[in-house]
This record gives structure tokens, C-alpha cells and sequence, in this order.
């Protein structure tokens, strides 16, 4: 009888396995990795705007992009934080253009993907700029990743633009801009854990901030795929899992001590396959004599594996 009990519970165990095999293989099937192409109409929209990019910021004439823009758009810029609504970008811009005069501007695509109902573009810019505070002239390289949200007819409306620089600027607190509309993500609330994703987003977020802590680069590599891409501020793009080794593995022995590091999301966008994180954090760090508070903004897209567990596919991690 025992025998026969023990017999009937692992039937049921291996029909549990099964299910979740099943269920696994379900959705990487359905949602497909490979084909991630975008379709010529998306591809040259995302080239008109790219053209008027720079028109408009040499002509000082922001408004010619505004008609791509979604109502409830989030800019993610470097040194500023997060600006939402078509109205309030189109204040930063504005700004910015008061600011500097910019006499070369270029944008230079790496990727366009299709991942379900969002077309998302990395990439990298170029521009010359003249500070019209200080009338110095700057070379400014950096890299940005878009998110785009396309619309059952095809079409598309730009709901994230999140860009970062290559390198040090001494010239960065010009970056910021007072009196612009912004929200400071770090401090709001975050979501509740209440489904399925938030729960598997929050324990990742959780280790993610033990290993950060920890300076172990060995796990927080695990958290990329193989072929992640990874857009860290002040840093060229690291793609490939040994050039995220390499990255990682330098990059946490010069990090400060984390007395405390918290690492939280405000919205998620589940998309099968796809997972798109909108995240913040709030460090307090010490490194000898020196400490203080930071916050930051990260926009990381995850991606469900064929062992379905979720690794960061493309990420990008700008400073308030």
C-alpha cells in the first residue's frame, strides 16, 4: 500500500513537471525569440524621426518631433530626472536649447526590434555643442534606447526615450535643468507585488542588490543573457556575455560600500517572451571619508529564456 501511495505521488509529481515543461515551452513558442524583425513601414518612421532629431535641435525647433510623441511619454535623460507627458519634454528641450547652440547632431542606429506590441531601437549619438554660459564648445557621445508602442493599424507613437553619455562631462551639472516638471521616480511608491511578475521582478531585484552590494560580479553577471547588451552611464556599450564578464567584474572592485541599496520599479510591461522594466534605486555609499545618497534610473527589457527563467536582454542606467 505504501508502495503503491508513493507510486500515485510521483506519477502526480512528474505530471506536475510535465505541465510546467509544457506551459515553458508554450510560451517561448508563442512569443518566439528569433523573430524579432521589424517591418519596413516601422523601420522608416523610426528613420523620420531620427532625421528631424537633428533638424530640430540645430534649428532650434523642438516642436517637429512632438507629433511622434505619445500623450504620457517618459524621457529618461542622464543627470535629470524622469520627465513625463508630451507638454513637459517639449519644457526640457526648450531648455536645453536656451542653454546650448547645437551645431552637429547625429543618431546612428545598432538595433530595431519587434517584441510583440513595442518596437524598441538602441543606438548611439553624436552632437557638438556650444554652452552659451560658458562659450565653450563640447563634443558629446553617447548612447539612448527607445521604446516605441505600435498601434493595431501599425501605427506608432514614442512612449520612452532613455539616453546616457560615453564618458566623463565636465560640464555635467549643466545638464540639469530647475524648473523643469519632473517626477522623482526613486521616492514614489513602487508596485504592489500582486501578480506573477512583480513577485519573480521583485526576489530578482532583491539578489540584484545583495550581489550589487556585495561587489559579486559572478552573480550579477548571471542576471544578463548571453547575448545582453548592457548601456552603462559613462561607459561604451558592452554586448556579449564575456564582454559583460569583463565589464562587470572591473566595474564592482571599484564600487563604493552600499549601506544601503534599495532597487524598486514603477511600472512593468509584460509582453510574453518580453518584460520591460521601468526600475529606480536609491544608494547610500560611503568610500572612505567621502558618503552620501544617489538615485538613478534604469530601463531594462528581460527576456524569458528556454529554461524560462528571465535575463536582461537590453539594459540602460542613467544618474538623477
Amino acid at each position: 500500500m505504501r508502495q503503491t501511495k508513493f507510486t500515485l505521488h510521483r506519477k502526480n509529481l512528474e505530471s506536475i513537471g510535465y505541465c510546467i515543461f509544457v506551459v515553458c515551452i508554450t510560451v517561448t513558442n508563442t512569443f518566439g525569440q528569433s523573430d524579432t524583425k521589424a517591418d519596413e513601414k516601422s523601420i522608416a518612421h523610426l528613420k523620420k524621426f531620427r532625421s528631424e532629431c537633428t533638424t530640430g535641435l540645430i534649428q532650434k525647433k523642438p516642436v517637429l518631433t512632438q507629433s511622434y510623441y505619445s500623450e504620457n511619454i517618459r524621457l529618461m535623460p542622464e543627470f535629470q530626472k524622469t520627465i513625463i507627458g508630451k507638454n513637459n519634454v517639449q519644457i526640457y528641450f526648450k531648455a536645453f536649447l536656451e542653454r546650448f547652440d547645437v551645431y552637429e547632431f547625429s543618431r546612428e542606429e545598432k538595433e530595431i526590434l519587434a517584441l510583440g506590441s513595442v518596437i524598441t531601437e538602441v543606438g548611439t549619438f553624436r552632437m557638438k555643442i556650444r554652452s552659451n554660459s560658458t562659450v565653450r564648445d563640447h563634443e558629446v557621445t553617447g548612447k539612448y534606447l527607445d521604446i516605441w508602442e505600435k498601434s493595431e493599424d501599425g501605427e506608432l507613437a514614442l512612449i520612452t526615450e532613455a539616453w546616457n553619455y560615453d564618458h566623463p562631462l565636465e560640464i555635467e551639472d549643466q545638464f540639469r535643468f530647475d524648473g523643469i516638471p519632473q517626477v522623482d521616480v526613486a521616492l514614489q511608491a513602487h508596485l504592489p507585488i500582486n501578480n506573477s511578475i512583480r513577485f519573480e521582478l521583485a526576489g530578482l531585484n532583491r539578489l540584484m542588490e545583495a550581489a550589487v552590494s556585495q561587489h559579486d560580479a559572478k552573480i550579477w553577471s548571471q542576471f544578463y543573457a548571453d547575448d545582453g547588451m548592457f548601456l552603462y552611464s559613462r561607459n561604451r556599450i558592452y554586448e556579449g556575455k564575456s564582454a559583460l564578464n569583463k565589464f562587470l567584474d572591473a566595474h564592482a572592485k571599484e564600487l563604493p560600500i552600499f549601506e544601503k541599496l534599495d532597487i524598486r520599479n514603477d511600472r512593468i510591461d509584460d509582453l510574453g517572451s518580453y518584460v520591460i522594466e521601468y526600475a529606480s534605486h536609491i544608494a547610500n555609499w560611503r568610500n572612505g571619508e567621502l558618503s552620501g545618497v544617489n538615485t538613478g534610473k534604469d530601463l531594462r527589457i528581460w527576456r524569458r529564456e528556454k529554461d524560462c527563467s528571465l535575463k536582461i536582454y537590453r539594459h540602460i542606467g542613467m544618474y538623477d
